[in-house]
């Protein structure tokens, strides 16, 4: 039987490389544009409507866990990863087959929208190791560094998943027809 000692460290290398590999892989197919492909135009309100489900999930894990129900609280945390995971593979097909959406806002709402998108993007990277992190906390039993991570881990994916829907219904005027 493997020490906790040596899955961590393996969990951690592993954690490294999908940190890195993800963004990069991410950002190259934002600039691949998939041929006589119709614009899956549909898929940004659904993935905006994922991101505001995960913000409430992400909450109701935060209430099950101080009410002292685990495993309420593992489910909700194990949806919040998979809905992340499908946003994910919904917003990489939709820059696949779309342009990206210029924001038509002027004034002051310029600066707010490109503060908000920018901000939004800086930290949904930098929230994939701090959940992959945090979860293997959780899952080698670790549970008292777990929720040191978690009260950092938390407050930034619940930014990332509100902030993801205020940027959806701040460009969504925009949107070609």
């Amino acid at each position: 039987m493997e020490s906790i000692a040596i899955r961590e460290k393996r969990l951690n290398r592993l954690i490294t490389v999908v940190s890195i590999v993800v963004p990069i892989v991410v950002a190259l197919l934002f600039g691949v544009k998939i041929p006589n492909v119709e614009r899956l135009g549909f898929l940004p309100p659904i993935y905006a409507a994922i991101n505001g489900l995960t913000a409430l999930l992400l909450c109701g894990a935060v209430w099950a866990i101080r009410r002292g129900k685990r495993k309420w609280h593992q489910n909700l945390v194990n949806a919040c990863v998979g809905l992340s995971l499908l946003f994910l593979l919904m917003y990489i097909a939709y820059h696949m087959t779309s342009e990206s959406t210029p924001f038509g806002g002027e004034g002051l709402v310029k600066y707010v929208y490109y503060f908000i998108l920018v901000s939004h993007i800086v930290l949904s990277i930098v929230i994939i190791p701090l959940v992959l992190k945090t979860y293997t906390f959780a899952y080698l039993g670790k549970f008292k560094v777990h929720r040191k991570w978690a009260t950092i881990t938390f407050p930034i994916w619940l930014y990332v998943a509100i902030t993801g829907v205020v940027v959806y219904l701040m460009i969504s005027p925009y949107y070609p027809v």
